[in-house]
């Protein structure tokens, strides 16, 4: 696929407004379609960008590092799960923390569908099992793929989340 805007062969294709652009020009180009097609017609040289191929720049990569700088230092960089709040820019329990200590308990120690313990907390399945698979309960915070220790405290104790991940993973078998 040849760019319209810069005449760059790129091989991944994004169409917009019926142009095919590469994603340099695609992620600068403007939303209103009229403003769009005068963005395409001032053709650019493909060269003028290459500096941003060539060193593989790709866009949110300064906030990528911003937020794995932030998970290193034990900050949660996403909204906050459930039975948590961000007060002052920190991690804090909320009324909700009991019922997650709550969701937890019941699991283990019942034998109740993941439907019906999802319908009982006003979760979905998928949900549920986000929550009981989520280590933030544990007082880490996952980001990138990797674990970091978080600088909240844990709703979870590790006994009790290791044996629900047992248990889940039993459950999701058969």
């Amino acid at each position: 696929m040849v760019c319209d805007k810069c005449g760059y062969t790129d091989k991944k294709e994004i169409e917009k407004f019926g142009k095919k652009l590469c994603r340099i020009c695609a992620y600068f180009s403007p939303s209103a379609q009229e403003q769009f097609n005068s963005y395409v017609n001032e053709k650019i040289d493909w060269k003028t960008l290459e500096t941003f191929r060539k060193y593989n720049q790709t866009m949110g990569e300064n906030q990528k590092k911003g937020m794995d700088s932030q998970a290193k230092q034990g900050k949660l960089v996403t909204r906050p799960p459930l039975g948590y709040d961000v007060l002052n820019g920190e991690l804090k329990p909320n009324q909700e923390a009991s019922k997650i200590h709550s969701l937890f308990r019941t699991f283990l120690e019942n034998d109740y569908s993941l439907n019906s313990l999802a319908k009982n907390y006003g979760l979905s399945v998928n949900g549920l099992k986000k929550v009981l698979a989520n280590r933030t309960y544990l007082g880490e915070i996952k980001f990138a793929g990797k674990l970091h220790k978080g600088a909240h405290s844990s709703i979870i104790s590790p006994e009790i989340f290791y044996a629900v991940q047992r248990k889940l993973k039993e459950k999701l078998k058969s």
